[in-house]
């Protein structure tokens, strides 16, 4: 015999309320229309949304209780605000004990319901009223005086009950006691600010090699997980990071392919809030509960942008065999260069057309918040001909604390045109570092890292070395 849970009597609850006369729950029924009024949502990225509802209400003068239903079943009750003309707040409560099956049966504990039996072989159904006693991982009925655990024995079995517990609502509900000044109908504003509410920036890079240009297109994606659909709401999203005390601080590990972004200077004619870039929708949208929506909010065609390669060295960093390089996509997403817009945080997809024309997939990095006019170097994965291969020769003390290494960068390509392969040696910025010798000039992009050009000839090699004065 195996106790039955509370969840799985889901299937047979509603079949049994809908049969039986039960006292209307205290906010709208299931299957209700909306409650909501004229409805803003302005969603951030950080999972938070400030949500506002203007709805109009008929108040009694005096002392009224007002309920809200459909607002979100992830609002945050203390942010709440609430506007009514000749009216003001006394009290507020958030009723968030949803109406289900398993809430049904966990407030029935103490009070008597109803099983319906139904035999299998004749269909006759047999009734006999039961109180429950208990709902931990089953349920736990008193029968007559003998106490029962529902059997999962494949049996139907259905459970009727009596009402509705006045604590349950069909909806989220916020209910608000008011002291109204006069009697009549006025609008009410609400506004709260809710989790289960974001967006995302998704960027699809499409790379013509040949003319030098990449196709950009740009997509909001909106997820509503907040247990409330917003109905023709107008959307407004912001690209930033908004401060939250809620925030708990977390290392985000540095990705394997980190994007170079030289930050721009030019100012952008999208509208901001503050530091923070607006991105409205052009028109109202319904954001379903349980939903992934898409918008597009960047289509741009032209723009100027290269391909090359990148390889980056640790310190003191050899190679038993040659590594790839990264392949490298650069573009800029200033005016001048056909793109001209702010870039929300984001991941880019790159695709390349084939032989045949066929746009193909090559890789994807994420971008942060870009300013208009930065210079973005996004790597896409691995090179398949270019490969680098850091040999460090020698390492001499030369007295005291200093030290001088002797490093070799050895580069081959084996595809049939020359390519440019940013070299980059990391972890100078720990040891008081001095170039001495190099074989090619280098650029010192910041304290820690040196940056050499190296033309690579088709089909051939090329070397770079360099030596290194250290504190250790």
């Amino acid at each position: 015999m195996r106790a039955i849970p509370a969840s799985a009597l889901m299937l047979a609850m509603p079949t049994a309320l809908a049969a039986q006369q039960v006292a209307p729950p205290p906010a709208a029924a299931p299957g209700a229309g909306s409650a909501q009024g004229d409805v803003s949502v302005t969603i951030y990225n950080n999972d938070v949304a400030l949500v506002q509802d203007v709805r109009p209400l008929d108040l009694a003068r005096g002392r009224v209780r007002q309920d809200f239903p459909d607002v979100s079943a992830q609002i945050r009750p203390e942010t709440v605000s609430l506007a009514v003309p000749d009216a003001a707040i006394v009290e507020q409560n958030f009723d968030y004990d949803l109406l289900s099956p398993s809430s049904l049966m966990e407030k029935a504990v103490g009070e008597a319901i109803t099983l319906i039996r139904t035999n299998p072989a004749t269909g006759a159904e047999t009734r006999e009223r039961a109180r429950v006693l208990a709902v931990n991982g089953g349920v736990v009925l008193d029968i007559d005086g003998r106490i029962e655990v529902l059997r999962d024995d494949g049996l139907p079995v259905r459970a009727v009950f009596d009402r509705v517990p006045a604590s349950l609502r069909a909806r989220p509900t916020l209910s608000v006691t008011l002291a109204s000044t006069r009697a009549g109908t006025r609008p009410a504003r609400l506004s709260y600010l809710s989790r289960g509410l974001g967006w995302s920036a998704d960027y699809v890079a499409l790379f013509d090699d040949r003319s030098g240009t990449v196709d950009v297109q740009g997509w909001v994606t909106l997820r509503n997980t907040s247990g409330t659909t917003f109905n023709d709401a107008r959307t407004l999203l912001v690209a930033g990071d908004v401060g939250n005390a809620d925030n708990d601080d977390y290392f985000t590990p540095r990705p394997r392919r980190p994007v170079r972004m030289t930050p721009g200077t030019e100012s952008s004619g999208r509208e901001q809030l503050g530091d923070y870039y607006l991105y409205p929708l052009a028109q109202r949208t319904t954001i379903a509960d349980k939903q992934t929506k898409q918008v597009s909010f960047l289509d741009a065609k032209g723009v100027t942008a290269s391909s090359g390669y990148r390889f980056e060295n640790g310190w003191l960093g050899t190679a038993d065999a040659p590594r790839s390089a990264q392949s490298v996509l650069r573009f800029a997403n200033s005016g001048a260069a056909g793109l001209g817009d702010a870039l929300p945080a984001g991941v880019v997809r790159v695709y390349v057309r084939d032989a045949r024309g066929q746009p193909q997939f090559t890789g994807e990095n994420r971008i942060d918040h870009t300013p208009q006019g930065s210079t973005i170097a996004l790597p896409t994965g691995d090179a398949f001909d270019v490969k680098v291969q850091p040999t460090t020769v020698s390492r001499t003390r030369q007295g005291g604390d200093r030290w001088r290494t002797q490093v070799r960068y050895r580069l081959t390509n084996a595809r049939n045109r020359p390519v440019t392969v940013e070299l980059a040696q990391a972890g100078l910025g720990y040891a008081d570092t001095r170039i001495v010798e190099q074989s090619r000039p280098s650029e010192r992009r910041d304290a820690g890292t040196a940056v050499w050009q190296v033309p690579v000839p088709a089909n051939g090699e090329a070397v770079v070395t360099a030596t290194f004065d250290t504190r250790y």
